[in-house]
């Protein structure tokens, strides 16, 4: 086993997949052009693995020696979560650009089971060694493994109720040799991954106890399985060109709703299965690990939106205005909180219960809390300091025609900004912020990790309050005789 390049994960894909998209099947994802930018944004990470000039920071070796993509380390010391954020900072900035699904931050889910396992050796001890055994084979194999989390959605008042369900993932035939599965996930990036980790996203356990435990497993799914089919959306880049859309059309990371239609999965592969406990937990800590390197790209974001403000501005000479310099302050105390919030859970990160290097939970779960909530004020701050021209901009192609490339030239050129550079940073401004992509990237990051009152709960639920009780009771000379908030 060895690092995979770029060209060997292209050709892996070529797996007989069942991928359909505008209404055909897809023979090759690695060459369809609804694919094909954000296959090679990620052929391009495998091939940074293989740098002898950034070795040290895209790769790292196991115990025997084994070399193995620094993002696939399970993190055991506060260096090793630094060395994954030097790994992330080091891929986007390569690409110019931010991609969320593409491995990195997924194999944290699994290092959140891999915390549970003394829970799950009570339960069967298989599932502990296999957790352990995937973790392993991820990192030795180099696969691209990805997250298949939310269901479609049917009446969530009956699935609350322990009613309902038919459209859930559940388990119809189980055997000596494993359990065919039936049922959907949605799951951004599965058409171009290798596997996925397939889990449920129901929050409440509570109800319906043995009709629920059909629903209450978790597995590793082989993305060019027989029977899983991947029905996806279209390209939001589609029909665009890269001068206009220079975001769209290389960072659009598809979205795909799976189908299991009597999907065999061999024991192996089981993580757990008829556990209403296993199931409760993985959703109270799936994102413990993963936050951060989710929160590490909401980061790069906010750098783009500084950028892309400072930058027009400079050009219209505006930075010498008080308000313009109040309005790009406030950019960067959105970016700089941000930082703050990853840099100390790194500092202040926590032994988990399998012993490894975990981000202080209540620090990192607050941080991207914040930086998602925040967005559309800077975003929309953003689009003030650009401007009008944001919404107005001809697009490329007319400043190549003969009879009005000489009017565009001149009344698109200011000072040193001639006008290639100043519409090449407008249609970047327009993508990063007003385009199809745009706003589909807000609402995926609202729920790529849970929605909102989920993130919030997380963020409740992580973070010590006895500390404050003590301290107000101290202050205020109070008795102890008080109900504490459950």
């Amino acid at each position: 086993m060895a690092l995979m390049t770029g060209e060997q994960y292209k050709q892996s894909l070529n797996d007989g997949r069942a991928v359909y998209i505008d209404g055909e099947k897809v023979n090759n994802v690695a060459e369809h052009p609804a694919f094909k930018p954000i296959v090679e944004a990620k052929a391009r990470m495998y091939d940074l693995n293989h740098d002898p000039a950034l070795k040290d920071i895209c790769t790292t070796t196991l115990s025997d020696g084994e070399e193995i993509c620094r993002a696939y380390q399970l993190p055991k010391t506060k260096d090793d979560l630094q060395a994954i954020r030097k790994y992330v900072e080091t891929v986007l900035d390569d690409l110019d650009g931010v991609v969320y699904r593409v491995g990195d931050e997924t194999i944290g889910e699994m290092w959140s089971l891999y915390d549970a396992q003394d829970q799950l050796n009570a339960i069967d001890p298989k599932y502990a060694k296999n957790i352990a055994h995937h973790i392993d084979r991820i990192a030795r194999e180099d696969l691209f493994h990805v997250s298949a989390n939310t269901d479609p959605k049917g009446d969530r008042s009956e699935l609350i109720a322990g009613k309902g369900g038919a459209k859930l993932l559940h388990v119809v035939e189980e055997n000596e040799a494993g359990i065919v599965v039936n049922g959907a996930k949605f799951e951004t990036a599965a058409a171009y991954a290798h596997q996925a980790f397939v889990k449920p996203t129901i929050s409440n356990w509570g109800h319906g106890e043995e009709e629920m435990k059909k629903f209450a497993l978790g597995f590793i799914c082989d993305m060019g399985s027989p029977g899983l089919k991947h029905i996806c959306r279209s390209s939001l880049g589609k029909d665009r060109d890269e001068k206009n859309y220079p975001l769209s059309t290389r960072f659009d990371e598809i979205d795909t709703l799976l189908v299991f239609d009597n999907v065999f999965i061999p024991w192996e592969n089981v993580l757990f299965y008829n556990s209403l406990e296993s199931a409760q937990y993985i959703r109270n800590t799936l994102h413990r690990y993963s936050s951060f390197n989710y929160v590490l790209r909401l980061l790069r974001r906010a750098d783009l939106l500084l950028g892309t403000a400072l930058l027009n501005v400079e050009q219209t000479g505006l930075t010498s205005l008080p308000a313009v310099k109040e309005k790009i302050a406030d950019l960067i105390i959105y970016r700089e909180t941000i930082h703050s919030h990853l840099t100390t859970a790194v500092v202040d990160a926590e032994t988990s219960p399998g012993d490894l290097a975990m981000p202080k939970q209540s620090t990192l779960y607050a941080g991207r809390v914040y930086a998602l909530k925040h967005f559309p004020a800077m975003a929309h701050l953003t689009r003030e300091l650009v401007g009008g021209q944001l919404a107005v901009t001809p697009d490329a192609d007319n400043f190549d025609h003969p009879d009005v490339k000489a009017y565009l030239d001149k009344y698109y050129s200011l000072g040193e900004w001639k006008s290639e550079d100043r519409t090449k940073l407008l249609y970047f401004a327009r993508d990063l912020l007003n385009s199809s992509y745009a706003g589909h990237k807000v609402t995926f990051e609202l729920f790529a990790q849970s929605p909102p009152f989920a993130q919030y709960l997380a963020t409740f639920s992580n973070f010590d309050l006895e500390k404050n009780r003590k301290m107000v009771r101290k202050a205020a000379n109070l008795s102890n005789n008080h109900k504490e908030m459950v």
